[in-house]
């Protein structure tokens, strides 16, 4: 079919119907191998027959029968979403989250939801109740995590489109494994109701594609102010599609020497190639430090041991589903544990207090990396994904968010999302924004 924006061309012309277009992913969802959609939405081809209705009327919205793949901690009413857990598998989403309003808006069409990490707690889409998720671009290997089945679903062809949460990389690290495109939005740009958090100072929800188009067309759907949310940032311009441009002209581009340090030599080799193509169209390159980089991977688990830890006091067996310790997976368990440690009135200061000095310092280390230049490109992960299946270390797993969690600690009106459409770097699947 081509690009995204070809697709939905042929849609509105009338040269594919939304039905047909639902129909060959569920076709192709009934026959994956990979393990990346756990419940599929019975009532998409009716959905879809519902816009084609509108379609023949001219009144179809940006996706026009778009299919897209959702995250399972983002509620869609009538749909599962079990945080790809035993503690929430019969738990039936009761409402749709803001997104999914604003996705239906713009009719869309949810296929299905995606499998996860457990309470997004992972980094390899091997966590999950449910059976680790296969990466489709890279057999044998991990996809990466926790949107691990929205990465897989956009490599694996099972969908137009995703969306997922990031917590410290949880959409940028399994879609640079999946050899796709996926954006960590600005926090506060789109509104998170309805996601069931791992970490509610960290979290966004973000949109996954194949290409740059994609992930932008989705972001302009979902972005916005909402008046459900105190941290909801009310931004005037969300018009991402018509800023993508290949000119770089008169851009500054910072790459930070400390990623070098940090990561595989191969990467880095290809990351090399890479600024090189952004000099060639135009972008002068800047070096740039960030001495406190290697303090950001503690600071961001320290602080997510204990949210997360507070945010799962409310799955006790009373109220919906199992009681989470009796039934949750070792990683699940690991943070609770550290989370519950951390967290006693004598060890507060200790760590987490001191978490949260760190994060100031890292915060105003990185804006002031970024007074003077546009943007930060760089690797996504360290390494290369490993095996499904290899045994590693937890301290080895986490560091797989090494080169992303910085990007967390800033709760700023600097937007590096922006930036980066403005740029359109994000062609380069290997740049983290």
């Amino acid at each position: 079919m081509g690009t995204l924006d070809e697709k939905l061309h042929s849609l509105r012309a009338g040269e594919i119907s939304a039905e047909q277009n639902i129909q060959n992913f569920l076709d192709k969802i009934e026959n994956e191998k990979y393990n990346a959609i756990l419940y599929v939405n019975s009532e998409a081809l009716e959905e879809a027959r519902n816009v084609d209705r509108k379609i023949k009327q001219g009144r179809a919205g940006k996706l026009s029968g778009l299919a897209i793949a959702v995250k399972s901690n983002i509620n869609v009413k009538g749909l599962k979403t079990s945080c790809a857990s035993k503690t929430l598998e019969n738990y039936s989403a009761t409402y749709d989250a803001t997104v999914i309003e604003r996705i239906r808006r713009e009719d869309g069409i949810v296929i299905g939801m995606a499998n996860m990490d457990e309470f997004a707690c992972g980094s390899s889409g091997e966590t999950s109740y449910f059976g680790p998720i296969l990466n489709p671009a890279a057999r044998g290997r991990i996809p990466g995590g926790s949107s691990s089945g929205s990465a897989a679903s956009i490599a694996g062809g099972l969908s137009d489109l995703a969306i997922g949460s990031d917590t410290g990389g949880s959409i940028r690290n399994p879609a640079s494994h999946c050899g796709i495109i996926g954006i960590k939005p600005t926090y506060g740009l789109v509104p998170r109701q309805g996601l069931i958090d791992l970490a509610m100072s960290f979290d966004q929800i973000g949109t996954l594609g194949r290409d740059v188009y994609s992930t932008a067309l989705l972001l302009e759907v979902i972005a916005g102010y909402s008046k459900r949310e105190a941290v909801s940032r009310k931004v005037e311009n969300l018009d991402y599609t018509s800023k993508l441009t290949p000119d770089l002209e008169g851009y500054k581009i910072g790459y930070v020497t400390e990623f070098e340090e940090l990561t595989d030599r191969r990467i880095n080799s290809e990351i090399k190639k890479s600024l090189e193509k952004l000099e060639m169209q135009g972008a002068e390159l800047v070096e740039v430090n960030l001495p406190n980089l290697n303090k950001a991977l503690p600071t961001y688990y320290l602080t997510t041991f204990v949210e997360f830890f507070s945010a799962t006091r409310k799955y006790d067996g009373r109220r919906y589903g199992y009681k989470i310790e009796d039934v949750c997976g070792e990683e699940i368990l690991r943070r609770i544990h550290i989370g519950s440690y951390i967290s006693q009135k004598e060890y507060s200061g200790k760590y987490y207090r001191k978490a949260l000095q760190f994060r100031s310092l890292i915060t105003r280390e990185l804006l002031e990396a970024l007074r003077d230049i546009d943007l930060i490109a760089g690797p996504t992960t360290p390494k290369l994904p490993h095996r499904l299946g290899e045994k590693i270390s937890p301290l080895d797993m986490y560091s797989y968010d090494v080169l992303t969690v910085q990007a967390k600690q800033v709760k700023s009106e600097i937007s590096l999302l922006e930036y980066s459409f403005r740029q359109n770097l994000l062609k380069n699947r290997r740049f983290s924004m």
